[in-house]
């Protein structure tokens, strides 16, 4: 679904050039859920930016479903760290504002959005404005109006790194039911080693800027996956001290 080819990005500034990312090579197949890990600056979000378009690649390419990708396109949707919610705007109205952007019909995906919400434990908060919402609310709508517009693919830049620790576990198992339900190919960048191990089919780590590939990692565990007192809980601890090792590597560690 998502083909990245010797993928590089430079930034060029008054302040002088910064190479984020280097030869990435990357493929995420459709219906996957791959997670992104690494130490702070090496490009995730920089790649991310790249496969919605919304950043154009300094060298190399990128393809979502063997279309080379030259702008931000309807079938993918992009989740930031913050909800980014519109305070005047009701919930419903802001699961819908894809659609008003998009100049779709509002009446017509009503029901859907109602549904949407539903299914995250929102029903009846359809009237209220955002301020009335705690944090982990506010993603779940976040979360809707990404899934409003049935993207192809997922980009989820951090989503959750903001929430408590409770709030972000429980929207980590949210997270799996709705991907397993909707099944959007997923790129999701996290800070969080268990979070990955959580959600994730694979873990891609990136290596300190200028970001590259330093390898990929089946996460080979049946779901649903949760750090609860499961017979899975020891493979969820395995998977993330091989990351945590990966990583210290990646550091000089």
């Amino acid at each position: 679904m998502i083909q990245m080819s010797r993928v590089s990005r430079t930034f060029h500034s008054r302040r002088g050039v910064v190479e984020a990312l280097r030869g990435v090579d990357l493929e995420v197949r459709e219906g996957e859920f791959i997670a992104l890990v690494g130490r702070s600056g090496c490009g995730k979000s920089t790649l991310l930016r790249l496969v919605a378009g919304l950043v154009p690649v300094s060298a190399g390419r990128i393809s979502v479903g063997g279309t080379p990708v030259t702008r931000p396109r309807q079938d993918v949707a992009l989740m930031f760290q913050s909800p980014a919610l519109l305070p005047w705007r009701t919930v419903a109205d802001n699961v819908l504002l894809p659609v008003e952007m998009f100049g779709w019909d509002k009446g017509e995906y009503r029901d859907q959005a109602l549904r949407l919400l539903d299914t995250v434990g929102l029903a009846g908060f359809e009237k209220r404005l955002p301020h009335e919402l705690s944090g982990g609310m506010q993603q779940r709508v976040a979360l809707c109006r990404s899934l409003i517009q049935q993207p192809r693919v997922m980009l989820m830049d951090e989503p959750f790194s903001a929430l408590d620790a409770l709030t972000r576990e429980e929207m980590a198992i949210e997270l799996q039911r709705i991907h397993m339900e909707h099944g959007a190919t997923t790129v999701f960048v996290t800070h969080s080693i268990t979070e990955a191990v959580l959600l994730a089919d694979r873990v891609a780590v990136l290596t300190p800027r200028p970001g590259r590939i330093l390898r990929v990692m089946d996460i080979d565990i049946p779901r649903p996956r949760t750090l609860g007192r499961t017979s899975h809980l020891e493979d969820v601890a395995r998977c993330g001290a091989e990351l945590h090792e990966l990583l210290a590597v990646e550091d000089g560690g």
